[in-house]
């Protein structure tokens, strides 16, 4: 029974960890690298033939970004997920297989006139099409047999619509782990979805992100009211408010946030302000927000709900085509338009960064998590000037922030979700969080009694031994090393060979002289025959 990291180690994207029981092997997501964390997302660091299931925490493309990869790369088994993260990545996962299509169709372009050859999208639509025919929806609170000896439950995680905290039970050779795997927890009194709902009973091994887990979110009093404070303040200037927002989960939260500052009359230069949300994929989750949510809401989103809508208000526009979203920036109304990415490094949000950026009257308000190497970190450090489009564009613009619209738990609600394991864990995971904060999360819960590390990229650790099987790669070296195309699925399986080589080799540490010695001499022969 072993755990492997093989995403997310020291690094906030990427997740992607692997359990092996009983002969089986599942997946605990699989998103892409982004940011400083990105190395190359082709290369999966296992056969997907060999994995036979794959549970999703949710929706989020840092956690299920690559899922189409692994099915186009060989997997055909069933990936587990709530139902509304089923629904969320029925939009998410084709609009980033759209992504890297266009993404591969403009280097194409370019590669054509400098005489390169073809590059193929990390996937299409067509590959991701082929995974949404593998989710098998699962309510909270319901027990799935994953196979004799695995089974699955998932308990409401409070971050997104749908995310999930993943508890499995594990049996070989007669014995029950329970492992726990946290997802992205998130914070407490956010707007529709419920608080994190901490795990019952206790669990031999837990997995927890650590995103805020050196810091407090800051207190500020009310978030709506500092929201609406930087609105009236912009509208005043005539100038734009630009919201740089995760199509899924963020963006409609704020739209909670604008309808409750219309309905309070709290923006007073102009009370019927504009606000448009710029992404056809944020169009589309706001329909799956309001639709079926039941058993998925908080007490004041159900009380909204009876009284009307949860996101329909006066003035509101969510554009949809090119020329929409470039109409915006062909007049000088002011307005407040939401827009994604949510960390600027893709998407229409760039558009309106280079037409409004320059404009000191204007205001750039991030409202959720910059990692570092994105644009939005850039700008929130203090960048003077951008390159936008081949363009340096001057940093005018008033940039802030609303601490308080973190999705994440900070690192009181981190410690508290662990405070609730009685016993304690007998080895406690950190991952999820800029290489330094997994660290000192780990460190802090060792000051409270629990065995506690940050994992490196492919450690390898025995969940019945509870000992560490193989020791990871530091991310020091990862960075060093060079990104290597992906190989073939043959080629895959023969680096996975390896790597179950190198296990076995550290097992027998120890063992008689003479077994070692005819051990050495069998691998040097093989080494021999294929070493051309």
């Amino acid at each position: 029974m072993k755990l492997t990291f093989f995403g997310a180690a020291r690094a906030v994207t990427g997740s992607c960890h692997c359990v092996e029981c009983a002969g089986r092997k599942y997946l605990i997501d699989c998103g892409l690298q982004q940011g400083r964390d990105e190395k190359d997302n082709s290369a999966l660091d296992f056969s997907p033939g060999m994995v036979d299931a794959v549970i999703v925490t949710h929706a989020h493309i840092d956690h299920s970004g690559r899922l189409p990869l692994l099915v186009k790369q060989g997997f055909s088994g069933s990936i587990y997920c709530t139902r509304l993260t089923a629904k969320l990545l029925g939009i998410m996962l084709l609009d980033s297989a759209h992504i890297q299509e266009s993404d591969a169709q403009w280097e194409n372009q370019k590669g054509k006139r400098a005489g390169k050859a073809p590059v193929e999208p990390l996937y299409t639509v067509q590959d991701a099409q082929a995974t949404l025919d593998l989710l098998v929806p699962v309510e909270y609170g319901q027990r799935v047999k994953l196979a004799d000896g695995a089974a699955l439950e998932f308990v409401d995680a409070g971050h997104l619509l749908g995310s999930a905290e993943a508890q499995l039970w594990l049996t070989e050779e007669g014995v029950t782990k329970k492992i726990v795997f946290s997802g992205d927890l998130g914070n407490l009194d956010q707007p529709i979805i419920r608080d994190p709902q901490p795990i019952q009973g206790s669990a031999d091994y837990v997995v927890t992100e650590s995103t805020y887990g050196d810091r407090l979110h800051a207190k500020t009093g009310s978030y709506k009211e500092e929201l609406a404070a930087i609105i009236d303040e912009t509208m005043a200037k005539g100038g734009n408010v630009i919201i740089p927002s995760f199509a899924v989960g963020r963006t409609q939260e704020l739209l909670y946030f604008m309808r409750e500052i219309k309905e309070e009359g709290l923006v007073k230069s102009d009370p019927n302000f504009e606000v448009v949300v710029d992404s056809p994929l944020a169009k589309e989750a706001t329909e799956i927000f309001s639709g079926d949510l039941n058993g998925y809401l908080d007490a004041d989103a159900i009380a909204a709900i009876r009284r009307g809508h949860l996101f329909q208000f006066d003035n509101l526009t969510l554009t949809e085509t090119v020329d929409e979203s470039k109409a915006l920036n062909a007049d000088r109304k002011s307005r407040v338009i939401l827009s994604a990415s949510g960390m600027c490094d893709a998407g229409r949000i760039r558009h309106h960064l280079k037409h409004n950026l320059w404009r000191p009257e204007c205001t750039v308000v991030f409202v959720g998590y910059q990692a570092e190497g994105s644009l939005g970190r850039r700008l929130l450090e203090g960048a003077d000037s951008v390159k936008l489009f081949g363009e340096e564009i001057a940093v005018r613009a008033r940039i802030t922030r609303v601490e308080g619209l973190s999705s994440h738990a900070d690192q009181n609600g981190l410690l508290d979700w662990m405070s609730h394991f009685e016993p304690k864990p007998q080895q406690v995971f950190v991952v999820h969080g800029d290489k330094d904060v997994t660290v000192t999360y780990a460190d802090l819960l060792k000051d409270r009694g629990f065995a506690a590390h940050a994992p490196d990229y492919e450690e390898v650790y025995d969940l019945l031994e509870n000992r560490l099987l193989a020791p990871g790669i530091p991310p020091a070296v990862k960075e060093s090393l060079p990104s290597s195309p992906a190989g073939t699925p043959a080629y895959r399986r023969l680096e996975e060979a390896g790597q179950q080589l190198l296990t076995v080799i550290r097992r027998n540490k120890g063992g008689a002289n003479k077994d070692l010695a005819r051990f050495a001499d069998q691998l040097l022969s093989l080494i021999q025959k294929w070493d051309r």
